[in-house]
């Protein structure tokens, strides 16, 4: 592995989008948006988004809820699905400004009701930044798989995509590459302070040298990352730094 130049730093005008629901990923990730908007002078646009599929699934006579910590099922209205879409849009609302506040940050709150995914890309521009929660909603503590609206996303979104694990805070170092180029917009990034090239070619080598990183970040191009997913599809979950996701040059 070789340590190359320092990063330059320069202003950026995009956008730092977070995407909002009540798990405690998104809100973690929530403060890493948060952080990054606030350091760069971007705007903070946070999204959240009603899931159709819930709302349309409530509307079954058999439908029930399973509590994620007793197990017990209960039947499961409309009504009742509304009601738990609003509280969680109050927890999102009230997260995003406490977030925020104090640091005179530009930002907004959008809220929907369609596919996450779909949402996401509708939103999202091909300059701004993307900064997701490895995992979601159905995520059981401690698990190591990437979330199904995260996952959909690196792989779709128009722009760069930054992965955050509240596991793991972030701390400034080096940005570890596995190919040129490095997109300039980046370079600016609080997390990184110079960049590294990592000579790996295989999902079990990049995590083995990965597994005691704690500082920095990994950069991927899509190609890179459809590579190592289709070696081990949880490998990202596993990546103990925020993983970087950029569009394949063109």
């Amino acid at each position: 592995m070789n340590v190359d130049a320092p990063l330059r730093r320069r202003r950026s005008d995009i956008r730092v989008l977070a995407l909002l629901d009540a798990s405690r990923h998104s809100l973690a990730a929530l403060q890493a948006a948060v952080e990054l908007a606030a350091q760069r002078r971007a705007e903070l646009v946070a999204l959240y988004v009603e899931d159709q599929d819930l709302v349309h699934s409530a509307q079954f006579p058999f439908s029930r809820e399973v509590g994620a910590r007793s197990g017990l099922a209960r039947p499961l209205s409309p009504a009742q699905m509304e009601a738990t879409l609003a509280r969680q849009l109050q927890r999102a609302t009230l997260a995003l400004e406490a977030a925020v506040a104090g640091r005179g940050l530009a930002h907004s709150l959008q809220v929907s009701r369609g596919r996450v995914v779909n949402a996401a890309l509708a939103l999202a521009g091909p300059g701004d930044l993307l900064v997701l929660g490895k995992a979601g909603l159905s995520a059981h503590c401690g698990g190591a798989r990437l979330g199904s609206n995260c996952r959909a996303l690196i792989l779709q979104a128009p722009c760069t995509v930054l992965i955050h694990d509240e596991r793991h805070p972030p701390r400034k170092g080096p940005l570890r590459v596995l190919s040129e180029p490095v997109p300039e917009e980046l370079l600016a990034l609080p997390l990184c302070d110079r960049v590294e090239r990592l000579h790996l070619h295989d999902a079990l080598s990049l995590e083995h040298n990965l597994a005691h990183a704690r500082s920095g970040a990994l950069l991927l191009h899509r190609a890179e990352l459809r590579q190592l997913v289709g070696e081990d599809p949880d490998l990202l979950a596993r990546i103990p730094v925020p993983v970087i996701v950029v569009p394949d040059p063109r």
